[in-house]
């Protein structure tokens, strides 16, 4: 699969790395690995040539946007992998209306995207739900950036397989 990330500043990495170094058991993300998925770009389209093309073809227009680090929280429960997932909420109305905007040409994920979908950077997975909720009521040095990139992921192959400047 196939997937449309805002890479995040350094800044939000080393928080989220800070962070997940209190919890203890919890599966981190590595540096490098902090991601912010706008959208998977799931279908029926056999080749990544094709599904490319139509999301660039969908980002035609789109502006850079504003993007907030506003704080830590958890999903207590997930759809699929390990839960609890501490994660970092990032607030950004450009990401969410650029979300919807790819969720008119792509189906949304059940349970994860459309009215579901909540911008965010995971910080670990598993571990102590105690420790999860304890974390997630620390105050967080918000942290304000501009998203004027996008990376097409190749989940298969764990890379970027090509990237979009915004304004597209």
């Amino acid at each position: 699969m196939y997937s449309l990330n805002a890479p995040v500043p350094s800044s939000v990495a080393a928080l989220a790395t800070d962070l997940a170094s209190d919890l203890v058991g919890a599966q981190a993300r590595t540096r490098g690995g902090h991601t912010l998925v706008v959208k998977r770009l799931a279908g029926d389209d056999a080749d990544y040539a094709h599904l490319e093309a139509r999301a660039r073809d969908a980002l035609r227009g789109t502006p850079a946007c504003e993007a907030r680090v506003a704080g830590a929280e958890v999903f207590e429960s997930v759809p699929s992998g390990t839960a609890p997932v501490v994660y970092l909420r990032v607030e950004s109305p450009g990401l969410v209306a650029l979300h919807d905007r790819l969720c008119d040409r792509f189906d949304p994920v059940d349970d994860i995207e459309g009215e579901n979908y909540v911008p965010h950077v995971t910080v670990a997975r598993g571990g102590s739900i105690e420790a999860a909720r304890s974390l997630a009521e620390r105050d967080v040095e918000p942290v304000e950036w501009v998203v004027d990139d996008l990376v097409f992921w190749d989940a298969r192959r764990d890379q970027p397989a090509t990237h979009v400047s915004l304004p597209a």
